[in-house]
């Protein structure tokens, strides 16, 4: 195997968010989405257990969940404008992928915590593949993941909706967000008194 060269470090260190309305198409089509989950599934796994799936929301579903998002919207108490615009945020990016989780939490041998960090490796690969290919792409959530309806259409029994991903082309060139360095973040343990 060849070790990647200090241009691909490089890019994943330049990774950053890039929420719906400043991404446009095209999108990712379903090979490049296939080549993103193929990413995600090289994340630590103890017991292979694969406790996600994505769902991509294509064609006349965005449609769909937008109805469902609006949905939600007049649920918490929103007006129609209200309504109307996280209708639209459903609609924004070119390309939509829920995140769903499936924790065995009776798991003999995995721990849900393992599971979990399974997760959050699948979630962080298929982000940084999107970007690899070119694609800008952000994580979102909110009150909508909890709500009934949304998380029955999304779910099977037992299924966590985490959330869904945008992806699409960046309009502009992002900027990373502030993150501390990393020698804040690594520590030697234990610590020296």
């Amino acid at each position: 195997m060849s070790m990647p060269g200090p241009e691909l470090l490089q890019a994943l260190l330049e990774r950053h968010s890039v929420g719906p309305k400043h991404l446009a198409e095209p999108g990712p089509d379903e090979a490049q989405l296939q080549q993103m989950v193929a990413a995600a599934l090289r994340g630590p796994d103890h017991g292979e257990l694969v406790p996600f799936c994505f769902k991509w929301v294509g064609g006349e579903a965005r449609q769909r969940m937008a109805d469902l998002f609006a949905a939600a919207a007049r649920r918490a108490g929103k007006d129609e404008a209200g309504a109307s615009l996280d209708a639209e945020r459903a609609l924004r990016p070119p390309v939509t992928v829920a995140l769903v989780a499936r924790i065995d939490m009776g798991h003999p041998q995995v721990p849900a915590h393992e599971q979990w960090a399974c997760v959050g490796g699948a979630l962080a690969n298929f982000l940084n593949a999107a970007h690899l290919l070119g694609y800008g792409a952000k994580m979102l959530s909110g009150a909508k993941v909890r709500d009934a309806d949304i998380v029955a259409a999304f779910c099977e029994p037992g299924e966590t909706l985490l959330g869904w991903i945008a992806l699409g082309t960046p309009l502009k060139a992002g900027r990373a967000s502030r993150k501390p360095e990393a020698g804040a973040v690594l520590q030697r343990w234990p610590k020296k008194p």
